[in-house]
């Protein structure tokens, strides 16, 4: 290729010829203990503040909550109960660098008041997030007006919040003002639409016929 400067005196480049059949290098994933350049494992910890309402079913379940941890997931976990807190850390055994968040995930989704059934699914699946908005997030409400808009993504009997839950595929907490979603995030966003319609007033029957349209179009769409 002939490229002119500014003085118009022919100069000569060569340009190398790009091999475009080379594919891109695959690395295994790291482990923990390569994580230092020492070879050793990096300590890193997690502390979840629990509520006070939710320290005796904390007690209660503890052995449900600790074998997963310990025995699946390698991980050091104690209860304090001076801090109310659960503290979670990494060890020697530990050779998945996201088991650490997955066990800080599973434990938070226990104190936000999720059962240990549902919970336990975030150690299991990597695609599931928990999400937790307020109800003056959508509208700011109060008195009267904010105890009808939780009696209405409530229902009766629960029956409103379990239509959102089994149609979107998602688990709901309602607690006090604050929702606590679990579910993957297209999951996520069709609840919190649904939940967002009934804060905002719309009769639980349109709700229904708007996530059942909504659930049809995604199941068609994969």
């Amino acid at each position: 290729m002939t490229v002119v400067d500014s003085d118009a005196q022919p100069v000569t480049t060569t340009v190398a010829s790009v091999d475009l059949s080379a594919q891109k290098p695959k690395f295994a994933p790291i482990k923990v203990s390569e994580a230092s350049s020492k070879g050793k494992t990096a300590k890193e910890s997690r502390m979840i503040p629990i509520p006070p309402h939710r320290l005796t079913p904390l007690k209660n379940e503890w052995m449900n909550i600790y074998t997963p941890l310990v025995e699946h997931m390698k991980l050091q976990i104690r209860m304090v109960l001076r801090t109310r807190s659960v503290e979670l850390r990494n060890g020697p055994e530990t050779t998945h660098e996201t088991s650490l968040q997955k066990g800080a995930d599973f434990v938070r989704a226990f104190a936000m008041g999720f059962a240990i059934e549902d919970a336990i699914a975030l150690l299991r699946m990597d695609d599931l997030y928990l999400e937790t908005f307020e109800v003056k997030d959508v509208k700011t409400l109060h008195g009267d007006n904010l105890s009808r808009a939780i009696g209405r993504i409530a229902g009766k009997d629960g029956k409103t919040k379990f239509a959102i839950e089994n149609t979107s595929r998602t688990r709901i907490v309602v607690a006090d003002s604050k929702i606590h979603i679990l579910g993957t995030f297209q999951n996520i966003r069709m609840a919190r639409r649904a939940i967002s319609h009934l804060i905002m007033g719309s009769s639980p029957g349109k709700v229904y016929a708007r996530l059942r349209n909504v659930s049809a179009r995604l199941q068609e769409r994969y």
